[in-house]
């Protein structure tokens, strides 16, 4: 915080004068709240009586020190720096707070050790949305302001350049419209025994995300049936591989064997995600990556595929230190109605 000068005025005497801050109103009756004057507003005899009905009778006039900012001042250069890549925002505070949107649609990046630091200074503040949230254009990813109406200038200098010297404290990676290919492994559906039930349930969740499922492969627990399949997939150039069934440890579950057999470098097979202990990620040598989605893909609204599906759309490269930090949140509540993702579910990580 820091010291104000400033004088104490009546309000029937302040007409003429300039506000130096936002005046809210927060009527009960038809549910406003906002600013109903603004910072630079001249109070006109009009607005008096509107004043004293907000329970003002006083007001302050300020004296801002060289080495002091006003709140708004503060809120327009912290935006400023926090808003990175893909993150925007209206200059102008509203009631000394600045909020920053997503510009696109995709995945919001924050970078918490930068914002725990800009936190750590004092007289400043920014809240975000949780990392690895997937995010419409024009959501609220953030919001930034002073706390005092008026702050010393180096804290918020200090905040700022924590920021800036991250680059940005949120981002937004957009999504890939990736062509999808499904690898669907077990004999009771390859032969017809049952019906297959991965496949309405993936091309829902890629498509929610604004890829397509081009591909649907049915195989038996077979690796090398399983291999010639994956070899079949990659040769038309899908973006990403999505097998399903095959996981567990059971002899006849071969699906992590065959997409090694096929090439592809598996960077994590077993999670600490609950539903989705036998998830299994991977790559092949041309960057084309795999993600093998157990039983519970089907059982469950959301597993650990709902996780990283959007970061694996986004670009990023998924690591078995990745899929250890989802141990953290990674636990799904099974609640009766799924509200995800506006739920704990993957928010620890």
């Amino acid at each position: 915080m820091c010291e104000v000068g400033q004088e104490i005025i009546s309000v029937r005497e302040a007409v003429g004068t300039v506000l130096s801050h936002d005046i809210t109103e927060v009527n009960p009756a038809n549910g406003f709240k906002g600013a109903r004057f603004h910072r630079g507003h001249v109070i006109t005899e009009e607005d008096v009586e509107k004043l004293l009905d907000l329970g003002k009778e006083h007001l302050y006039i300020l004296e801002i020190r060289e080495d002091q900012m006003h709140e708004n001042d503060a809120a327009q250069m912290m935006a400023t720096a926090i808003a990175g890549e893909n993150a925007v925002f209206i200059p102008e505070p509203s009631e000394g707070k600045i909020n920053i949107r997503a510009a696109v649609d995709g995945l919001l990046k924050v970078d918490v050790a930068a914002l725990e630091s800009f936190n750590g200074v004092g007289a400043v503040m920014c809240a975000t949305r949780h990392s690895n949230t997937v995010v419409k254009q024009g959501d609220v990813i953030a919001g930034t302001r002073a706390i005092p109406l008026v702050v010393d200038e180096k804290p918020v200098r200090d905040a700022v350049a924590i920021a800036a010297g991250a680059g940005g404290i949120v981002s937004v990676l957009p999504l890939k419209q990736a062509r999808v290919a499904l690898v669907i492994t077990g004999n009771e559906v390859y032969k017809g025994r049952i019906k297959d039930a991965f496949e309405p349930v993936i091309r829902k969740k890629v498509e929610d995300l604004g890829s397509t499922v081009v591909e649907v492969v049915k195989c038996p627990d077979n690796v090398g049936v399983i291999r010639a399949a994956l070899e079949q997939v990659k040769s038309n150039q899908a973006d990403l591989v999505v097998m399903t069934g095959g996981m567990s440890v059971d002899p006849d579950d071969v699906t992590p064997l065959a997409a090694g057999a096929a090439g592809a470098e598996i960077t994590a097979y077993g999670s600490a995600v609950l539903p989705g202990t036998m998830f299994m990620v991977g790559y092949f040598k041309n960057g084309t990556p795999v993600l093998g989605v157990p039983a519970c893909g089907i059982h469950h609204p959301r597993t650990i595929f709902d996780l990283v599906l959007p970061r694996v759309l986004a670009g990023e490269t998924i690591t078995d230190k990745d899929i250890a930090r989802l141990g953290h949140g990674g636990m799904c509540l099974d609640c009766p109605e799924c509200r995800f993702p506006v739920c704990p579910f993957g928010k620890g990580s």
